[in-house]
């Protein structure tokens, strides 16, 4: 036998077993999504897929986001403004996010946040913030 030769059979056509749909790209634009609102003057605007989600979060200066941690990792982007963080159980690390900068929160680390102007900030969270779809984040919205 040739090496080869194996090769050159007609290989049976598998297209018709194939059950699963080519996944499709969604598009968003942010002003279609509605902006949904939160405590103080906090509103948000969500986009999510099954593995990720991203938001705008928006903030007028003073606005706060009590302490809180979560399995997620989060990326939080400034767009515009500033906010200050505070991290661990006894707000052991203060960092000041500017806009162009980037903070990577780690999964369960304890954070809070306040706004030192009117700011537009972009988070990414891997998982998908489950409370945030279901409307159980109640320390956003006291």
């Amino acid at each position: 036998m040739q090496k080869g030769a194996a090769d050159s059979k007609p290989r049976p056509d598998l297209s018709s077993m194939v059950t699963t749909q080519t996944p499709r790209a969604t598009h968003y634009r942010w002003d279609d999504l509605p902006a949904e609102p939160l405590k103080g003057t906090i509103t948000r605007r969500l986009v999510t897929s099954e593995r990720m989600m991203i938001a705008h979060v928006y903030f007028k200066a003073g606005d706060d986001v009590p302490r809180h941690a979560h399995e997620n990792e989060q990326l939080t982007y400034i767009l515009k403004g500033a906010l200050r963080f505070w991290f661990g159980p006894d707000d052991e690390e203060e960092v000041t996010v500017r806009a162009g900068e980037v903070v990577v929160i780690p999964s369960n680390l304890p954070h809070r946040a306040v706004a030192l102007e009117d700011t537009l900030d972009v988070d990414v969270f891997c998982p998908p913030r489950q409370d945030w779809l279901d409307g159980s984040d109640d320390y956003l919205r006291k």
